[in-house]
């Protein structure tokens, strides 16, 4: 996590060895990366692509984001849609709380 030039936090995030959400019990469509700040809740930061498809054959992804919140934790959801306000129960990886 680091500032960018207009004060705002850039954000990426890169996972590998996740399964393809279609192969968890219950199958999903996306993954969805998730902020939350200490002030101002919990954001969609967006869906977790990888650059040969959704998931490449390594099972690698990433996601970059610009927020102009301090992030507390982030934390990815496996679900039905992309476009949602709020995370649904499916948490399937969370970081440590940011200092």
């Amino acid at each position: 996590m680091k500032r960018d030039n207009n004060n705002n936090y850039a954000l990426t995030i890169r996972v590998r060895n996740l399964a393809d959400p279609e192969q968890l019990n219950p199958p999903k469509k996306y993954y969805i990366v998730w902020m939350e700040s200490e002030y101002n809740g919990v954001k969609n930061l967006g869906q977790l692509r990888s650059s040969t498809g959704f998931l490449s054959k390594k099972l690698k992804a990433e996601l970059n984001a610009v927020t102009p919140y301090r992030p507390r934790s982030i934390f990815i959801t496996a679900e039905f849609e992309t476009e949602i306000q709020y995370p649904g129960p499916d948490v399937v990886l969370r970081s440590n709380t940011f200092r």
